[in-house]
């Protein structure tokens, strides 16, 4: 019988400031201008504001270029209408914010605004920060960050607060929220095609509410990851917008502890405004928009790890390769002991742009099981041939997971399934633009498949 997956409300309360203290950055020395460095003069206002017993430090109308600062506890920095926080455009004014993370390793990462330890902080808008990450310095259209900064970096912080912010420009991740617990995200605008790995949000915390915000970015929209100490586990993401070059909603990579307690509703997919750097049409046979997102829903594990009781539903998404890929794969290590279970997808109405269908995929060894779909509809390009049906499929067992990597096109023209056990379809439904020589459905080596 199909489980009922059930995630708890996450109760967030917001930080509180205990001080009333408001700080003026210009107060402390700040001035507009392209050849300044303000971050002297922020970090005076926010240790100042900090020791007093919290408060705001406040960044009015204007442009104000900034290296990296560090927000401290007790502390909102709030941008007012018409003020813009400019990164500075020197990667090594960033390297001051590396840190040692809980488990004593230097991380690579560092960011504009960073935070480590702290409790009682928040970001608030509706003013603007830019990056500046399309810059020549930042290493632009190279997959390898090379110690790209991201806008804001939060690492091992308590009661966070993101609110009514535009975030643009990012030279790396836009956000990243990492072994933090109760994170609070809403209402913010995410815009970033300047560079590589522009991922809209990554969390790799616990009791985390994201919600109303929209992100329009390069690479992944929504990332989970779970390759901290923890688990990533009690998110719930809610009434969003995702429009991405790469994947709109993703659980993965970085998957060697996982996540648990996933809820992710009510998210409408669509392409990204900007394709810099991608330009899949010109890439992948099969591929018949300009401009798509990689997979609507992606579901992963290949670092070892866990990955269970996770609810995706009421979905909207067009412009996509793939609409629903779950993966589990042996890129890492060590991957004894990971498993990919309970994972429930239902409401999901999709228009998708190649010949990539959706798939459930593990390998020998290593099984997605008690795999739920329902209420599905999905409308694709058709054109396939039964020549297509018989391609083989590659194992693809040790690559980074993306649909291209199990070829162009799949032998089934709706739902590939292959080493999965107790897989439920319910209303699944299937249509297609043109006639489609492959199958809807095709499995190998699944167990337990229950199609109603």
């Amino acid at each position: 019988m199909k489980k009922i997956l059930t995630i708890a409300v996450i109760l967030l309360s917001l930080p509180a400031f205990a001080g009333s203290r408001n700080v003026l950055i210009t107060r402390t020395g700040a001035r507009e201008g392209a050849g300044r460095d303000n971050a002297p003069a922020i970090q005076k206002a926010i240790d100042k504001v900090s020791r007093a017993g919290g408060g705001t430090v406040t960044v009015p109308a204007g442009d104000f270029v900034t290296g990296p600062i560090e927000l401290k506890s007790g502390v909102e920095l709030h941008l007012e209408m018409g003020a813009r926080l400019l990164g500075l455009t020197d990667i090594a004014a960033y390297e001051k914010a590396h840190r040692v993370n809980a488990g004593g390793r230097r991380s690579p990462h560092c960011g504009l605004i960073y935070a480590n330890g702290q409790e009682n902080i928040a970001v608030t808008g509706p003013g603007t920060i830019d990056g500046q990450g399309g810059d020549p310095v930042f290493n632009v259209g190279k997959a390898d960050p090379g110690g790209r900064p991201m806008i804001i970096l939060f690492r091992d912080c308590r009661n966070v607060l993101v609110r009514d912010v535009r975030l643009e420009n990012s030279a790396h991740w836009v956000q990243y929220y990492t072994d933090c617990e109760g994170v609070r995200v809403s209402g913010v605008k995410v815009y970033s095609h300047c560079n590589y790995n522009n991922d809209g949000i990554d969390i790799e915390s616990r009791d985390v509410l994201v919600t109303g915000c929209i992100f329009d970015c390069e690479d992944d929209a929504i990332c989970l990851k779970g390759a901290g100490d923890r688990l990533c586990e009690n998110v719930a993401v809610s009434n969003c917008v995702a429009a991405s070059n790469c994947n709109a909603v993703k659980l993965g990579t970085g998957s060697s502890c996982g996540y648990r307690n996933i809820s992710i509703s009510n998210i409408t997919i669509r392409a990204a405004s900007e394709d810099n750097f991608r330009h899949w049409s010109t890439r992948i046979a099969g591929v018949t928009a300009p401009v798509t997102v990689i997979s609507g829903i992606a579901v992963e594990v290949v670092d070892g790890g866990i990955c269970e009781n996770v609810c995706i539903s009421n979905i909207s998404m067009r412009d996509v390769q793939t609409p629903i890929f779950i993966r589990m794969g042996r890129r890492g290590s060590d991957c004894s002991g990971s498993r990919l279970r309970g994972v429930t997808i239902s409401g999901v109405t999709a228009v998708c742009e190649s010949m990539m269908s959706s798939s459930i995929t593990g390998v020998p060894g290593l099984r997605p099981e008690d795999i739920y779909l329902s209420d599905i509809d999905i409308t694709a390009p058709g054109g396939g041939t039964a020549e297509m049906a018989g391609i083989p499929v590659p194992e693809a067992e040790d690559t980074y997971p993306e649909n291209r990597k199990l070829g162009h096109s799949l032998p089934a023209s709706g739902l590939y399934i292959r080493h999965a056990d107790n897989v439920f379809l319910s209303n699944v439904r299937f249509h297609f633009r043109a006639p489609d020589a492959r199958p809807p459905i095709v499995t190998d080596d699944c167990n337990n498949l229950v199609q109603r």
